[in-house]
């Protein structure tokens, strides 16, 4: 079974890397394919999650596999907790927000420093260059604290940029902790990527003055599509610089 898949992924790349199978193109069905391979369904999908391990094709629920266009990448800023605007603006990003009234559980309590049931909103923010998903933001705000301006008064681009930015007036302290991991289950769903793909999972807590958590940020970037920038000031005092 591991020759038939490999000789069945090598075939295809080479359709996809010589341009005979193009960006957005929609491969054959698999049951078209397993026909045309002589090899079983599992055997072609098998075959299939190699290249979309590779990044060369991706699987739409119901709508069957196609050739991945390439997507460009965008740089994350740490510390700013925001998008590049630079490489933003190269990405023609469209954004999806959807707004859930929830209780707070689990490990949400303690990123946001509240008792378990407290009242939460989740702001659920995706966002697609082209057809292809691009990034995930799941935001949590105290219900009190949640924004009441529309969420229909904004562009899609300043959602773009806002779904990843710290609120607004900045928080006081704002943490962010980075890793990169394997996707869960529904995340390799949501954004159409394979599961042996690593994201840039970001979890970023701002807090104000008080100390009182204001948002918790739980951001997830495949790792093909985004840079992450972090940078640091040193402070000169007066007296040092004179010497």
């Amino acid at each position: 079974m591991t020759s038939r898949r490999l000789i069945v992924a090598d075939d295809l790349r080479r359709q996809i890397t010589t341009g005979r199978l193009g960006p957005g193109d929609r491969l054959p069905s698999e049951s078209a394919l397993a026909d045309r391979y002589q090899v079983s369904t599992a055997t072609l999908r098998s075959a299939l999650a190699v290249l979309q391990g590779e990044g060369l094709v991706e699987k739409i629920h119901g709508k069957g596999n196609f050739v991945r266009r390439p997507l460009r990448k965008i740089s994350y800023v740490g510390g700013w907790g925001t998008l590049d605007p630079r490489t933003a603006a190269d990405v023609d990003l469209r954004v999806t927000v959807r707004t859930t009234a929830m209780p707070a559980r689990g490990h949400l309590t303690a990123l946001l420093k509240v008792d378990d049931g407290s009242p939460l909103t989740e702001i659920l923010r995706l966002s697609y260059e082209g057809e292809s998903p691009h990034s995930l933001a799941r935001v949590y705000v105290p219900r009190d604290l949640t924004p009441t301006k529309a969420l229909g008064d904004r562009s899609s681009r300043a959602w773009a940029e806002a779904g990843f930015a710290v609120p607004d007036p900045p928080p006081a302290e704002v943490c962010e902790t980075v890793s990169a991991r394997l996707p869960t289950s529904d995340e390799a769903s949501t954004l159409r990527i394979s599961a042996a793909l690593a994201v840039l999972a970001i979890t970023r807590v701002a807090a104000d003055t008080t100390g009182r958590v204001v948002e918790a940020a739980l951001l997830v970037f495949p790792g093909d599509r985004v840079d992450a920038v972090f940078s640091t000031h040193h402070v000169i005092e007066e007296g040092q610089a004179h010497r």
